[in-house]
């Protein structure tokens, strides 16, 4: 797939934390607008940073050039007002893209987050290539609170392609969110959406995360569902036979089955416990 990349100097970097993330994060940080992964029941395509954009979600990427000089203006002013700093990194983009890999956006802001610390950095993303960051993660880790948040919605390769034909294989994140879990690095498997999985999914997370975070299309779309519905997820599932997994409750169903296997204090679930601090 194509993708349209275009380099731009954005206003600010630090976006203050409403709606879903005012739960204790005080901003969101998204180092691009746009995402090369292009998953089908992305809420971001319903928002307006896509409703009001020709190209469709995944065709186009803005490389923010700026925001690590931005984030060490930003913050700097924060600190002088004594505020506590929260960050959610990324709530509409992947700060780990395939763009990253060149553009160097993220690690950036690693870098100078590691001269500049927040009180907590939580990095949410479903990119392998967080591995090639994990020496600066945990030089990170020792100036503030840091959590990596991996995106692993099924244990099934095959619903992957369904949903996220163009994200990375989830064996993969799985390898590499241990890598991150070995060096010292406190971890998350986010199920964000939940997606059909094996009865065996619990048991892949056994010693590579500290954090179950329980996520659905229903609860976690920014409008309970609706967003999920304009987005066809309905009739996806439907296509494929899998109806019974698109229900109302199915975070309780989940969070039930999930705190078989782990305690309940790792076990959470969306929205009000999303921070976890």
């Amino acid at each position: 797939m194509d993708i349209q990349l275009k380099e731009i100097l954005s206003r600010k970097v630090l976006t203050e934390a409403k709606g879903y993330l005012d739960v204790g994060f005080t901003h969101s940080l998204n180092p691009y607008s746009g995402c090369g992964f292009s998953c089908l029941y992305c809420y971001v395509r319903e928002m307006p940073i896509q409703r009001f954009k020709e190209l469709p979600w995944g065709e186009w990427v803005d490389i923010k050039t700026n925001a690590a000089e931005n984030y060490r203006n930003e913050i700097k002013k924060l600190r002088k007002k004594n505020k506590p700093v929260n960050i959610f990194m990324s709530s509409a983009t992947d700060p780990y893209q395939p763009i990253e890999r060149k553009a160097n956006i993220t690690r950036g802001l690693l870098v100078e987050m590691i001269e500049n610390p927040p009180d907590f950095l939580q990095i949410q993303t479903r990119g392998p290539l967080i591995e090639r960051d994990i020496e600066l993660i945990a030089r990170l880790k020792e100036r503030c609170k840091v959590l990596v948040s991996m995106t692993i919605e099924t244990d099934r390769e095959d619903i992957k392609r369904i949903f996220a034909p163009y994200a990375p294989g989830i064996k993969l994140r799985l390898k590499v969110l241990k890598e991150v879990h070995d060096a010292g690095i406190p971890t998350q498997a986010s199920i964000s959406p939940v997606l059909p999985f094996t009865p065996d999914f619990p048991k892949v997370l056994e010693g590579i995360v500290d954090y179950i975070w329980i996520d659905t299309l229903s609860i976690g779309d920014g409008s309970m569902g609706k967003r999920s519905e304009r987005l066809g997820m309905p009739r996806l599932y439907q296509e494929h036979g899998l109806a019974q997994w698109y229900q109302q409750d199915l975070h309780v169903k989940v969070e039930k089955y999930f705190k078989k296997y782990f305690p309940s204090e790792m076990v959470r679930v969306s929205k009000q416990e999303a921070f976890p601090g």
